[in-house]
């Protein structure tokens, strides 16, 4: 009796043993599955792309320059009292458009100080009506001069006949008296031949001093012309439609932006206006990227300043050279490249960095799997999906790559849970 209820007590015991192995064992399996990181295979568009960095620029765009002021620098056939030499070629930023707004063609972007401008133009305008007053005087005097240089010709002719007629009567003259009147027709006669000879170097001679005064006045009248020109370039207008951009400047030793009462020099650029619609993205590729690009390739464009903003772009421009990079080993050749936004946006604008995903080649409506999710065995690709009673291994057909995801033409349906570890 003992006996039989010992071997009853040590099978239940057994039984209990076996029932909680098999019970800890579908903990551990069930604990295995939980533990592998997973995936969703689902359907979607997949595409193989080169990213590359840059700076947005206008491709469309007009530089605004401070304007070259002509005419002579120094104060010769200046009316006025004038400044020192160069005091009226400093170009002072009196008004100045705002960065950033939109201008059109033909508004007024600039204007320098005209105050230097306008008093060189007056200075030269009383200048002009000087000399030419004094031309008109010079003309009047030539006909005076030449009247009594005439005069004192036929005055010496007069007195050269004179002394000859006095010389005749030499006869009944001393002989002293003689040799006076032979001295006397010498005199006169050398002296009206002196007079005739003078008469062409009297004209040429003040025919000289009214042709330097006439080129005094022409030379005032050229001033003028400049001087006027001069006071129009102070006001500099813009040559297209487009944004205001500003340049920079040394001031006080730092770079700064160009503002109101900043003084420029002639012919340095100080705005930009640029064509927003023009917008492109200058950037490098590396030259082993590069023999993959084609002109015409999509792409998607990210600006660093604005995440949120996400513009199509085209790829138009790809260089005949590669360059060294500055970053990296001589050796590693980078090709410029731009692409062209096809879309924008009111905040973009020049000297913003941002990247682009260059378009490949693309698959669409297509399984997509991790790439983290594919094996490679025995020849094949293979794809863990999870089943109901754990982890089931399937091979699978590839397709189109991307940098993490991969195309899955066959082997896998939408829905598919995979396993990104190979399980246990």
């Amino acid at each position: 009796m003992w006996g039989v209820l010992i071997a009853v007590l040590i099978l239940g015991a057994g039984a209990a043993y076996y029932f909680k192995t098999q019970s800890d064992a579908r903990a551990a399996a069930k604990g295995s599955l939980i533990s592998v990181s997973t995936a969703v295979v689902g359907l979607g568009d997949l595409h193989a792309t080169v990213r590359v960095n840059g700076t947005v620029n206008a491709q469309n765009f007009a530089a605004l320059m401070a304007p070259r002021i002509l005419g002579s620098r120094s104060n010769m056939n200046r009316g006025g009292m004038g400044g020192g030499p160069g005091g009226d070629f400093s170009l002072v930023l009196l008004k100045l458009a705002k960065p950033g707004v939109h201008v059109k063609s033909g508004d007024v972007v600039a204007e320098f100080d005209p105050q230097s401008q306008l008093q060189r133009l007056d200075d030269y305008k009383d200048s002009a009506v000087q000399q030419e007053n004094m031309v008109k005087k010079m003309l009047a005097n030539l006909a005076a001069v030449k009247e009594a240089h005439d005069q004192s010709v036929r005055s010496a002719k007069a007195d050269w006949d004179k002394a000859v007629l006095d010389l005749k009567t030499a006869d009944v003259r001393s002989a002293i008296d003689a040799e006076k009147f032979k001295l006397t027709v010498e005199e006169n006669a050398a002296k009206y031949k002196q007079l005739v000879a003078e008469a062409a170097l009297v004209d040429e001679s003040q025919r000289a001093q009214i042709r330097s005064s006439q080129l005094n006045r022409d030379q005032s009248k050229i001033e003028v012309g400049r001087a006027d020109a001069n006071v129009k370039k102070m006001s500099v207008k813009a040559p297209m439609d487009g944004i205001v951009v500003m340049q920079s400047i040394v001031r006080n030793g730092e770079f700064g932006q160009i503002r109101e009462g900043d003084q420029v020099a002639a012919g340095q650029p100080f705005v930009q206006i640029v064509d927003p619609t023009s917008m492109v993205l200058n950037a490098t590729v590396n030259q082993v990227d590069a023999e993959k690009l084609r002109l015409g390739m999509k792409s998607v464009i990210h600006l660093d300043a604005y995440p949120d903003i996400e513009l199509p772009g085209t790829l138009v421009g790809i260089g005949a050279m590669a360059k060294a990079s500055t970053f990296r080993a001589r050796y590693v050749g980078e090709i410029p490249i731009r692409v062209k936004l096809e879309k924008t946006d009111s905040r973009v604008i020049p000297d913003l960095t941002g990247s682009a995903e260059i378009i490949l080649n693309s698959e669409r409506n297509t399984m997509i799997a991790p790439l983290s999710a594919v094996f490679a065995e025995e020849g094949g690709s293979y794809i863990f999906v999870q089943g109901s009673e754990g982890w089931i291994k399937k091979k699978v057909e590839l397709g189109l790559p991307s940098f993490t995801m991969v195309a899955v033409r066959s082997g896998l349906q939408k829905g598919d849970v995979v396993a990104l570890q190979r399980p246990m």
